[in-house]
């Protein structure tokens, strides 16, 4: 079967575009983009992960995003237009930074690459409109049902499905658009109702959530 030119396993340009940028290594916190910013840049993770996320008042955030090895960050700055997000390094990473004019080149060598880009643009679209939909029609509760799904791995012998990363309260919240203190009320009702336990910030969900609390 011929490969999807929109599918996000379409690497192979992303690797040899990454060895004509700079690379470039970012602490944990770091901000590579800020909201409202304008620039010329791609960045392609090498090592380590990205978060695309929303700030607003009152410390609030909302996570629209986790980007790992070989995904892409800035196509939303290539036009010359603001940024619409913030980007942070989750953890200490390196990414190579690939200049506009970089980019230009390559695709006007490689054509098929700008399918491979705007895949990645509608998938962030599609992302961004599916949390603004929840957050917007759907409660707290209901928007971390969805979470702890989407990120549980198969069930094991057991029934049982652990999350596939630890997550702090603080971290969940910020999936979620709510407080910490939410979060860890909800977990907190869940561990006590015997559906979820939690051991070292992993959480393994024992059986099926209910849809109401």
């Amino acid at each position: 079967m011929p490969e999807n030119p929109l599918s996000p396993t379409s690497s192979p340009h992303k690797e040899a575009l990454a060895t004509l940028g700079v690379p470039c290594r970012y602490r944990r916190g770091a901000l590579l983009i800020q909201e409202g910013e304008t620039g010329d840049s791609l960045y392609i993770v090498l090592k380590g992960r990205l978060r695309t996320f929303l700030a607003g008042g009152q410390g609030k955030e909302l996570t629209l995003a986790v980007h790992g090895r070989l995904e892409c960050v800035g196509e939303m700055l290539l036009d010359g237009g603001p940024s619409p997000v913030h980007v942070e390094a989750l953890e200490s990473c390196t990414c190579a930074v690939i200049a506009r004019r970089v980019l230009l080149d390559y695709t006007a060598a490689h054509p098929e690459f700008a399918l491979e880009l705007m895949g990645n643009i509608i998938r962030r679209a599609r992302m961004a409109t599916e949390s603004a939909r929840s957050v917007a029609l759907i409660d707290v509760y209901g928007r971390l049902v969805r979470l702890l799904d989407r990120m549980a791995e198969p069930p094991d012998a057991l029934g049982a499905r652990c999350l596939q990363e630890k997550m702090t309260h603080q971290q969940l919240s910020q999936h979620l658009a709510c407080s910490r203190e939410m979060v860890s009320r909800l977990l907190k009702d869940l561990e006590t109702g015997g559906y979820i336990e939690v051991h070292e910030r992993r959480i393994r969900l024992l059986k099926n959530l209910p849809a109401r609390w």
